[in-house]
């Protein structure tokens, strides 16, 4: 193998190539610690030529390649097996914004900026790029394409899929396919740019990508809901469509497990309600209609307080606090979003992120608190998420004391009544965070043979060799 890393080496460069095991380390394990593999070595490429120029040598070596963005993923997307004869090609050296056009609204990136880097720039430029998730810090755009990642403003603004108009994409064989098109209307064909959204790299490697921006809010009002259970989340989300005439960004459902969680590993955390609830929404409308001086009728804050005194009178809402400033929005924003951190400090958990109709949340709630409890009495249910686009992180907590091991047993079993439930309601059984090797199993057992031949049929036509990402959605 010293002839291909050789090779390796003469494609990317000293800095583009990692072959001891310290540096190599980080890129063989997830964010979650739930897959360790091993690489031949880590290839970090500089340029979309550096990438055709490696997929190729992989093609003729017969070498393995698993791609990686910022490595945030939760389903193992992309963490090598464990035979360290595959490469890892991480994408984080190609990191420039390489075009904004403020007018047309687009930004064209390459894959391995973060996602935070691309929010601040829209802004700098009075432009939004929604996508929004508690990774923006470190994911890049890359892996969120890969994924079609959801994020808090899906409700609005639409999935990953919905943020792009063209990609730049490196196939199998080594080839650049440019679709790096900012076209609104484009039917010549079949859509490629579809094919590999959400992909997770097992059809090709995305390098580039132009972005879809929007206007910059101009009035935003956020508020953290106390309610007395989530059919009164529901009702409460339905009628403030049409209260904040059709501006709601966001909204977000967690209960009081959840939130325990985040005040005791979370510092800084503080509740922002006097008395504890058993739920909570986390609620914000946002329009680009600039508030007027003078005409407090005419802010989203006073529309949202009106709106929330009404539904407290119908009963819908328990208590809620409405952020007087920026700073305090955040506030709320982080209790949101450190869930997951806090669940990984409070020790192993089972992550089923599925996703249901919005108005089956009530009943798919109740019966799937149940089931949990049913397999296990002694496990804490930390159920949270999009609520607004039917999105459900419905996790499961190892009982106090409970080592990772001794957990993980009941996992099949958990993950089990948690899907059947879940497509019993016509759900999905992942709606934004992937297949990846995670999954595999279960893609093949809910989903039609149909649609499994099918998706065979087209890895099996772009790759044949099956180097991309093997192992991964589905195996062939």
């Amino acid at each position: 193998m010293s002839a291909i890393i050789d090779k390796l080496a003469a494609i990317v460069g000293e800095r583009g190539l990692i072959t001891d095991p310290q540096g190599k380390h980080p890129y063989l394990t997830d964010w979650r610690e739930n897959y360790l593999g091993a690489a031949l070595a880590v290839v970090r490429p500089a340029s979309t030529e550096e990438v055709a120029a490696v997929v190729k040598l992989c093609a003729a070596e017969r070498v393995a390649i698993v791609p990686q963005g910022g490595n945030t993923g939760m389903a193992g997307g992309g963490t090598p097996d464990q035979s360290g004869r595959e490469i890892v090609l991480s994408l984080n050296r190609m990191n420039r914004i390489l075009e904004i056009d403020p007018i047309g609204y687009t930004m064209t990136v390459e894959a391995g900026v973060v996602l935070e880097t691309i929010q601040e720039a829209a802004a700098q430029h009075d432009r939004l790029f929604p996508l929004s998730l508690a990774a923006q810090g470190s994911c890049t755009i890359g892996g969120n394409l890969s994924t079609n990642a959801g994020g808090v403003h899906v409700l609005h603004y639409g999935n990953a899929r919905q943020l792009v108009l063209g990609l730049e994409v490196v196939t199998p064989a080594g080839e650049v396919w440019d679709g790096l098109r900012a076209l609104k209307k484009d039917n010549t064909g079949y859509d490629l740019r579809d094919l590999y959204l959400g992909a997770e790299g097992t059809l090709g490697i995305i390098t580039r990508a132009v972005l879809k921006l929007w206007p910059r809010p101009k009035d935003t009002a956020t508020a953290w809901i106390a309610v007395p259970s989530p059919e009164a989340a529901v009702a409460l989300l339905s009628g403030a469509h049409a209260a904040s005439e059709d501006n709601v960004t966001s909204c977000e459902l967690m209960s009081r497990q959840g939130i325990d969680l985040v005040l005791k590993h979370i510092p800084g955390s503080v509740d922002p309600l006097a008395e504890r609830h058993d739920w909570y929404v986390l609620m914000e409308w946002g329009s680009t209609r600039p508030r007027r001086a003078g005409d407090n009728a005419s802010g989203l804050a006073e529309k949202m307080e009106g709106y929330l005194g009404e539904a407290l009178e119908a009963g819908q809402v328990l208590d809620a606090a409405i952020a007087q400033n920026e700073a305090q929005a955040r506030a709320f924003w982080a209790l949101r979003e450190n869930h997951s951190e806090s669940q990984k400090r409070e020790g192993p958990s089972i992550k089923h992120d599925i996703s249901v109709s919005v108005s089956r949340i009530p009943a798919f709630m109740s019966e799937g608190l149940a089931a949990m409890k049913r397999v296990l009495p002694e496990c804490r249910p930390v159920p949270f998420g999009h609520v607004g686009d039917g999105n459900l992180h419905f996790n499961c907590q190892g009982p106090p004391g409970w080592d990772k091991a001794r957990f993980m047993t009941h996992a099949h079993a958990i993950s089990g009544a948690v899907y059947d439930l879940v497509v019993s309601h016509g759900g999905s059984i992942s709606a934004e965070h992937g297949i990846g090797q995670l999954k595999v199993d279960e893609l093949a057992h809910y989903r039609s043979q149909i649609e499994l031949d099918t998706m065979r049929t087209i890895k099996r036509a772009l790759d044949p060799q099956n180097l991309m990402n093997p192992g991964k959605i589905i195996r062939v």
